[in-house]
C-alpha cells in the first residue's frame, strides 16, 4: 500500500467536500486515514498458513468445538462504510483440532478486507474446512451495517445474519440444530 498516495487522495476528498485541509483539526487527518485503511485492510496481506502457525494438532476428539461471539469489524465493499458484529464458528473434528485462538485470527483475516458479509462468512467456513478437514463446519455471522444505518434506508435496528455450513452440519438437521441452540445461549 502506498501510504503517501493514499494521504494525497484523502486530502483531495477533503478538498472536494469543501473542507479546509489547513485547519488545525484536519492537518493530520490524511495521515490518520491512510494508517486506518492500512490496518482495516490488513487481511489482504495475511497468509492463513502463517496465521495458523502450525497450531493444528492430531486429536481423537470428535464432538463439537464451538467458539462464539467473536467480535469483528469490516468495511462494506459497496460504500466503504463499516459493518460489525459477531461470528460464531463450530466444527466437528475428524482427527485434527486447531488452537482455539487461531479461530478469531481467521475471522480477522477475512474481516479486514473490503467485504460483503455473505462472502466473509463463506470464506471463514471454507478455510476451516480446507485446513482441518473436519466432519463438518458451521459459521454464522450477525452484523450491523453502517451503510444501512447512516445512509440509504437509515434503519437503526436492522441486522443481517448469514450462515455457511459444510459436511455434517449441512447433512444432519440435529447437528445443525445443536449448533444453533448453543449459539443462542447467553455467555457465562
Amino acid at each position: 500500500m502506498n501510504i503517501k498516495r493514499l494521504e494525497e487522495i484523502v486530502t483531495n476528498i477533503l478538498n472536494e467536500i469543501g473542507e479546509d485541509t489547513k485547519r488545525e483539526g484536519l492537518q493530520k487527518t490524511p495521515q490518520r486515514v491512510a494508517k486506518s485503511y492500512e490496518f482495516l485492510t490488513s487481511g489482504y496481506q495475511k497468509d492463513i498458513a502463517k496465521v495458523l502457525n502450525g497450531a493444528i494438532f492430531h486429536e481423537k476428539y470428535d464432538e463439537m468445538v464451538l467458539v462464539k461471539n467473536i467480535d469483528f469489524y469490516s468495511l462494506c465493499e459497496h460504500h466503504m462504510l463499516p459493518f460489525y458484529g459477531k461470528v460464531h464458528i463450530a466444527y466437528i473434528p475428524n482427527g485434527k483440532i486447531v488452537g482455539l485462538s487461531k479461530i478469531p485470527r481467521i475471522v480477522d483475516v477475512f474481516s479486514r478486507r473490503l467485504q460483503v458479509q455473505e462472502r466473509m462468512t463463506q470464506q471463514i467456513a471454507d478455510i476451516i474446512n480446507e485446513y482441518l478437514e473436519p466432519q463438518g463446519v458451521a459459521v454464522v455471522s450477525e452484523a450491523f451495517h453502517m451503510c444501512m444505518m447512516m445512509r440509504g434506508v437509515q434503519k437503526q435496528n436492522s441486522s443481517a445474519t448469514t450462515s455457511a455450513v459444510h459436511g455434517i452440519f449441512k447433512e444432519d438437521a440435529r447437528t445443525r440444530t445443536e449448533f444453533l441452540d448453543l449459539i443462542s445461549h447467553k455467555n457465562l
